[in-house]
């Protein structure tokens, strides 16, 4: 597996994801400004990446505090804290991850705030553990995602859900991990994921990295190739899911769903348990980002429509509970009714 991301002497290391499969170029970040930039800019993407990403800079941000004169008076601490966190979590709002991983750091903030020392030293601990964490609940959700699937099967994708959105295993693409480990003989189709080409790009990339038989197919031919029965499971990821189901995901999710259900083809949804949501009661409620018109306007700086073209680019949409098969997760595999399910997996009581 190759690295997506990790702290190394006292920096942070991406792998460029937007520049695969072309070239494999890793950054170097020394500041929390540079991962933010980084998380804006889709040098990493991917709710648990980002989720990860987000507490490194948390971490890298309270690092480079250590030779201010101020940093004992708690007050300047609280301050330059609040702003570091603030800084990160403005970065991309609809992955819940990122706001899980930022209120976990926040948490070692308040038992360490009295020793500057200590919480600079807890809190790149915190961040490496989730990042270790990460890997090993995608393992898991792979493990119980496989028991879905039986030898010969052919799973389509929707954007990467695989290694390089997570520490390294990967949801959607765990799963097929996970089932190919288990000695089943399992195929995927990647949609490309229009307009940024996660699929095409990334899922592709990774996929022919360890020799999994993958076939690359334009979004818009998703409905004939689920009519022709070339599918017998759709799995995508999610980047945050609501206490009802409803579950956002990349752009084009919602469609594929439409097109899973009315061809009576299981519909799957990755995903660990950092990404279910249960503070956003339902999918009207998740905020969806809204990304710069060039990236439909143009690919790598090539015109593709004359720039004064007016473009709407949600980055996700909300695929409805009702359109789900099952929800995979590091514990268990949630079924309908989704609501009662994640509130008893959660421990809390249903409002």
């Amino acid at each position: 597996m190759y690295p997506v991301i990790e702290w190394k002497d006292g920096q942070v290391i991406m792998l460029d994801q937007r520049l695969l499969p072309v070239e494999e170029k890793y950054i170097v970040h020394h500041t929390h400004l540079d991962v933010a930039k980084s998380i804006k800019h889709m040098v990493i993407r991917g709710a648990p990446a980002i989720g990860i990403a987000a507490a490194m800079g948390i971490a890298l941000g309270v690092a480079e505090l250590q030779d201010n004169p101020e940093i004992k008076n708690l007050a300047v601490l609280a301050t330059k804290f609040k702003d570091i966190v603030s800084t990160l979590t403005a970065t991309r709002p609809t992955a819940v991850n990122l706001f899980w991983a930022a209120a976990r750091m926040e948490k070692i903030y308040q038992l360490f705030k009295n020793d500057y020392f200590t919480l600079r030293s807890e809190l790149i601990k915190a961040a490496v553990q989730m990042d270790q964490e990460d890997f090993a609940i995608n393992q898991r959700i792979g493990r119980n995602g496989q028991k879905l699937l039986k030898t010969g099967d052919t799973v389509l994708t929707h954007c990467n859900a695989g290694a390089l959105a997570t520490a390294g295993y990967g949801t959607a693409l765990g799963v097929v991990r996970a089932a190919l480990e288990a000695g089943k003989k399992i195929k995927v189709i990647a949609g490309e994921t229009r307009p940024y080409l996660q699929g095409a790009r990334l899922t592709v990339w990774e996929l022919q990295q360890e020799a999994i038989p993958v076939t690359l197919i334009t979004d818009n031919m998703a409905g004939l190739v689920l009519k022709k029965d070339m599918v017998q499971a759709v799995i995508v990821g999610a980047d945050r899911i609501a206490a009802n189901g409803d579950t956002a995901n990349k752009i084009g999710t919602y469609a594929l769903a439409i097109l899973a259900n009315y061809h009576e083809i299981p519909f799957y949804v990755a995903a660990p348990l950092s990404t279910i949501d249960t503070g956003t009661v339902n999918g009207e409620h998740i905020p969806i980002e809204e990304r710069d018109p060039a990236e439909v306007t143009h690919f790598r700086d090539q015109m593709t429509a004359r720039p004064e073209t007016k473009v709407y680019n949600p980055a996700f949409d909300v695929t409805p509970a009702s359109l789900i098969t099952a929800i995979i997760t590091e514990e268990k595999i949630l079924t309908p009714d989704f609501g009662c399910a994640i509130a008893a997996l959660k421990g809390l009581k249903q409002k």
